[in-house]
């Protein structure tokens, strides 16, 4: 009896294992340099107006808070848009990431520097920023957006 419990827990050692290296097996490698990455595509799909590519850059549950309001889905991308289209610039970029990686989710924690340019002119503008990101279909998509403008310096 007591060499059959042991190969039943030998059994179920060596199952626990498969299933743990089956597991990482599905993990992309955790490179922080992808994530910063997708987020920065992002703006430059954004800057350059290829909704596409905007598009591509979010999960189908994609929700956003900015500016003390949530955006659910395609809301935030569209508004960027429609001020596009008025005649307003944005520039935006990641600075000072922090990067975290479990799997096929990331955090990432940033400054974003940019500005925004209307017919007044072009007014520096700089936003904390974090997200979380998901693993699909190949590569890092946003899944949350928070984001909180800095006040300029008095």
């Amino acid at each position: 009896m007591g060499s059959v419990r042991s190969v039943m827990v030998a059994t179920a050692v060596v199952l626990a294992m498969t299933a743990t290296f089956a597991r990482a097996g599905t993990c992309p490698p955790a490179d922080p340099k992808s994530v910063v990455a997708a987020m920065s595509g992002t703006y430059g799909a954004m800057m350059a107006h290829d909704s596409a590519a905007v598009s591509a850059s979010f999960t189908s549950d994609f929700y956003a808070f900015d500016g003390g309001k949530r955006y659910d889905g395609a809301a935030l991308p569209k508004l960027i848009a429609d001020t596009q289209a008025s005649g307003k610039t944005y520039v935006w970029s990641v600075r000072n990431p922090d990067v975290h990686i479990t799997c096929d989710r990331a955090t990432i924690a940033y400054v974003n520097v940019g500005s925004v340019t209307a017919a007044a002119g072009t007014i520096p503008r700089t936003w904390l920023e974090s997200a979380i990101l998901r693993f699909e279909e190949g590569r890092w998509r946003i899944e949350f957006l928070h984001s909180t403008r800095v006040a300029p310096a008095p």
